[in-house]
């Protein structure tokens, strides 16, 4: 391909072997294709290509042969893999029952120079990411090449994590494929975890590079990692999002999945069974690459939006990147999202019991009188109800204030029936409200939302007016009706018997009400973390409220 340079070494590997073999490749056309050289005890050699294996002439392998191969190789490690000094070849060891050798699969490695144009704008945005794709597609390139690029054209300190020394290639010194980035050797592969943690906390990188993420403490490092700042550019085992959602060592590198119990109306609501999976945390990689072939990815640019959408069962749309044969790069961009399945909600981790406060349900708002969303710039754009055509099906928004008084938030809302939920931290928030002095002063709690793109909203004073006027403008909410008289009876009578039974600890039964005002209570009472039901006939079913 233009522009590509291919560095393999190759006479350095056929250095190792024995001459009848060496010369058999030698003699074959296409040395350039070739992927692997496996030796197997009483068989005749092969040459393997990438479709295609070739038995070489000489006759079957001896021991004598095997042995050739060990003694001119470095020292096998734990994982029964061993190289050749500053070339990236690998050799791995088929052993008996006694620890003898008896096969070696020799494979080359090569260094590509410029394979990651296809990606370098993707690689030099700064965000974490994951690369999948089945074995010998080109994955450890694509990360040699990252390193590459990241420490030399960018000047950033790179650290490569070289746990089979296959990115950087044998050695005490470095192979020069991956640049000025250095080099982190682990001396056995359960210690690969131990050795992503030192080299943050030892070396201060800016990016840490990684082969082969395969064990729960592997991810777990690399969420550590990921949360401390630092850029991170890895591979997985799996070929596609799927796959890695469906494994449950390394979903967490995706955010993770946990099924979550609905309530009744909530399931309702849905239209969906009362247990639904939904993502767990952030995912620690924000970008995903699925490499299809050497010269077509899949990239996922947002991995958090396209598991939500998998676990709604929608269809991720990912953008495609194919090399054409000039060596350009055709971009595809993704399909634009259809909606999500009706009814399904908004399906983002929520907080744990006692983290966010579950409000009345609000009414259908009005239709607008004009076309514009005067909603809080960067706040998620709802989708179109299908029960009223043109208008916004109004989406939960999760709110965090920060220095903001709870109480009148929560009383604002309530005011509005706004289509909000209070979060007590930042992970699935999707605004901050905060005060005017607090911008000024910007606490770190403020610039790590400004990092994670949340938009933040501003009061100017903590007073129940200001805080109201807001949330209006932030939510573009309508101007809120009177409550007729029964409504606020019924909120008054539920917010006391509430009172009463978290002093007392014992059942208080309401008045008689209509299927509305007990639904109303039903979900005051849920915000308290407290149990409910409805008890009576026809006029006389009223709502019984149970200490947790």
């Amino acid at each position: 391909m233009s522009g590509r340079q291919i560095m393999d070494d190759l006479e350095l590997l056929l250095g190792v072997m024995p001459p009848s073999i060496r010369q058999a490749i030698e003699a074959g056309p296409d040395g350039e294709a070739l992927v692997e050289i496996v030796l197997d005890l009483g068989r005749a050699p092969e040459a393997r290509f990438a479709e295609r294996g070739v038995e070489l002439a000489g006759g079957a392998v001896t021991r004598q042969d095997i042995a050739y191969v060990v003694d001119r190789v470095g020292d096998f490690g734990k994982d029964n893999r061993a190289g050749i000094e500053r070339t990236l070849h690998r050799i791995s060891a088929l052993r008996n029952r006694r620890g003898d050798v008896i096969g070696l699969t020799c494979r080359i490695g090569r260094a590509v120079y410029g394979t990651v144009d296809i990606l370098r704008d993707v690689v030099e945005a700064g965000r974490s990411i994951l690369l999948l794709g089945r074995p010998g597609v080109g994955k450890t390139t694509l990360l040699r090449e990252a390193a590459r690029v990241l420490a030399d054209d960018l000047s950033k300190r790179v650290i490569v994590v070289d746990t089979s020394n296959e990115i950087a290639g044998d050695g005490d010194i470095p192979h020069p494929g991956i640049g000025r980035a250095r080099r982190m050797q682990v001396p056995s592969p359960e210690l690969q975890h131990a050795v992503m943690i030192e080299a943050v906390e030892n070396h201060m990188p800016q990016v840490i590079v990684i082969d082969e993420i395969g064990t729960a403490a592997e991810a777990m490092a690399a969420r550590t990692i990921a949360e401390r700042g630092v850029q991170l550019i890895a591979t997985a085992h799996g070929n596609t999002l799927e796959n890695l959602l469906q494994n449950p060592t390394l979903s967490d590198l995706v955010g993770g999945i946990q099924a979550v119990t609905l309530s009744d109306e909530e399931a309702r609501r849905r239209g969906t069974q009362k247990t639904v999976l939904e993502r767990k945390a952030p995912p620690t990689f924000g970008v995903l690459i699925e490499i299809q072939d050497k010269d077509r990815l899949a990239v996922h640019h947002d991995v958090a939006e396209v598991v939500d959408r998998l676990l709604r069962e929608a269809p991720a749309r990912p953008e495609l990147r194919t090399r054409t044969a000039a060596g350009g790069v055709e971009i595809q961009p993704s399909a634009p999202l259809p909606p999500a399945p009706a009814g399904l909600g908004d399906r983002r981790p929520k907080p744990g019991p006692g983290a966010q406060a579950r409000l009345p349900a609000p009414a259908p708002p009005p239709a607008a009188a004009g076309g514009t969303d005067a909603r809080w710039p960067g706040l998620p754009e709802p989708p179109r109800s299908a029960a009223f055509p043109g208008r916004p099906a109004r989406k939960t928004v999760r709110i965090h204030p920060y220095a903001v008084s709870k109480a009148k938030l929560e009383r604002a809302i309530r005011k509005f029936r706004a289509p909000a939920l209070i979060v007590e931290d930042l992970d699935g928030a999707d605004l901050v409200l905060t005060l005017k002095a607090q911008e000024r002063r910007q606490p770190r709690r403020l610039r790590d939302a400004q990092a994670r793109g949340i938009p933040v909203a501003i009061v100017k004073s903590n007073t129940i007016v200001q805080i109201e006027n807001t949330l209006r403008a932030a939510l573009d909410l309508p101007e809120p009706r009177d409550l007729a008289a029964a409504d606020e009876a019924a909120l008054e009578e539920v917010e006391a018997a509430i009172d009463e039974v978290l002093d007392l600890g014992e059942p208080v039964e309401l008045s008689p009400r209509n299927t509305y005002l007990r639904r109303l209570q039903h979900q005051v009472v849920e915000r308290y973390g407290l149990a409910s039901e409805s008890k009576g006939e026809g006029h006389y079913r009223r709502l019984v409220i149970y200490p947790a």
